[in-house]
C-alpha cells in the first residue's frame, strides 16, 4: 500500500525577489522626489531673497530717520548705514528745547485714539449684526451699497464734513474743558462710520452658526443680548484686529486735524503737531527726525503686542 505524500511544513511566505524593472522604478521615483525637493528649496530661497529685498527697501526710510535723529552733526541727506555719532541730544531738545507742548500733543493723540477706537469699534460691531444675522428686505442691497462708497477717496468728504462739524457747533469756544472735548470729537467724527470695520465684523458674524442664534432666541434672549453674549465673544479676534487698524489711523491723524482745528489749537494730535515742530526746528532737522521716531514707536509697540490677534482676526474674517 502506497504511503501518502508528505506535505511541506508551514512556514513564512517567501517574498518575491525584486526584479530589475521594480528597482528601476524605485530609482526613478527617488530621483523625481529629489528633484522636486531641490526645486522647492530653490523656490523658497528665491522667495526669501525677494522678501528680504522688499523689507530692506521698506524699512530703510525708517532706519535712516532713526540714525539721523541720533546724530549731532553731518549731512542728513547722505545715504548711510551707520550713524557718524550716537547721542540723545535731539530727543531731549524735542521735549525741553522748545515752547511746543510735546507732552500735550502725546496726550491729545492718546485721548483721540481712545475716543475714536471705542466709538468706531462699537458702531461697526452694532451695524454688522443686522446686516449678517437679521432677515429683512434689501439687507444685501444695503450692504453692497455701503461697500461701493469705498471707491471714494477720503478727501472727497472734506467739505461736507467741515460744514457738518461747523453746523453741529463742535468748534465753538465757550468753556476750555468742553471746547477740548468738542474738538476731540470733531477730529474723530468723520472716521466713526468705518466701512472696512463693517465688512470685517459682518464676515466674522457670518461664520457664527445660525443655530446658536436661534437657540438664544428660543431661550428668550433679546437681540442686544444675543449680540453681546453670543456674537461679541466669538468675534473678539476680528474686533481686536479692527481696533489695531483704527488705532493706527487715529494716531496718524494729520490732514483733517490741520483743517478742522483753529491755528494755535491745544488739541492737535502728535502727527499734526510735527508740522509745528518742523517750523520751530527749521535749522535742526534732526529734532524733526526725533519727533517722527517718537510718533512711530507706539504704533510698532501696539502692533507687536497684538500681532497674534491681528492675524487671527483677519484670517477669521476672510474665512467667514
Amino acid at each position: 500500500m502506497a504511503e501518502p505524500a508528505t506535505l511541506p511544513a508551514p512556514g513564512p511566505a517567501t517574498e518575491p525577489s525584486a526584479t530589475p524593472d521594480m528597482l528601476a522604478h524605485a530609482r526613478l521615483a527617488a530621483d523625481l522626489k529629489a528633484r522636486r525637493a531641490r526645486r522647492a528649496r530653490l523656490g523658497n530661497l528665491g522667495a526669501y531673497a525677494l522678501l528680504i529685498v522688499i523689507a530692506m527697501i521698506t524699512l530703510y526710510p525708517f532706519y535712516w530717520t532713526l540714525i539721523t535723529s541720533l546724530e549731532e552733526t553731518g549731512n542728513i541727506y547722505q545715504a548711510k548705514l551707520l550713524p557718524s555719532s550716537v547721542s540723545l541730544k535731539n530727543y531731549v531738545e524735542v521735549f525741553t528745547g522748545t515752547t511746543l507742548p510735546f507732552w500735550r500733543l502725546i496726550l491729545n493723540s492718546v485721548a483721540i485714539c481712545l475716543l475714536g477706537v471705542t466709538l468706531s469699534v462699537t458702531l461697526a460691531a452694532l451695524a454688522a449684526y443686522p446686516l449678517s444675522k437679521m432677515q429683512f428686505p434689501g439687507r444685501n442691497l444695503i450692504f453692497y451699497a455701503i461697500l461701493t462708497l469705498m471707491v471714494l477717496p477720503n478727501e472727497s468728504g472734506l467739505i461736507v464734513n467741515y460744514v457738518t462739524t461747523t453746523k453741529l457747533g463742535l468748534l465753538k469756544e465757550i468753556n476750555p474743558v468742553l471746547d477740548t472735548l468738542r474738538q476731540y470729537f470733531a477730529i474723530v467724527m468723520p472716521g466713526l462710520a468705518s466701512i472696512v470695520g463693517l465688512f470685517l465684523l459682518r464676515q466674522a458674524y457670518l461664520s457664527v452658526p445660525q443655530e446658536l442664534i436661534e437657540a438664544a432666541r428660543i431661550d428668550g434672549a433679546g437681540e442686544l443680548t444675543i449680540w453681546r453674549r453670543v456674537l461679541l465673544p466669538l468675534a473678539m479676534p476680528t474686533i481686536a484686529a479692527f481696533a489695531i487698524l483704527e488705532f493706527v489711523a487715529y494716531w496718524n491723524s494729520f490732514l483733517w486735524a490741520r483743517i478742522i482745528l483753529p491755528p494755535g489749537s491745544q488739541t492737535l494730535p502728535l502727527s499734526a503737531g510735527l508740522l509745528e515742530l518742523s517750523g520751530m526746528f527749521s535749522t535742526n532737522s534732526r529734532a524733526v527726525m526725533a519727533g517722527a521716531v517718537i510718533t512711530i514707536i507706539p504704533i510698532l509697540v501696539v502692533f507687536l503686542l497684538g500681532q497674534k490677534y491681528f492675524m487671527k482676526g483677519l484670517e477669521g474674517a476672510v474665512k467667514g
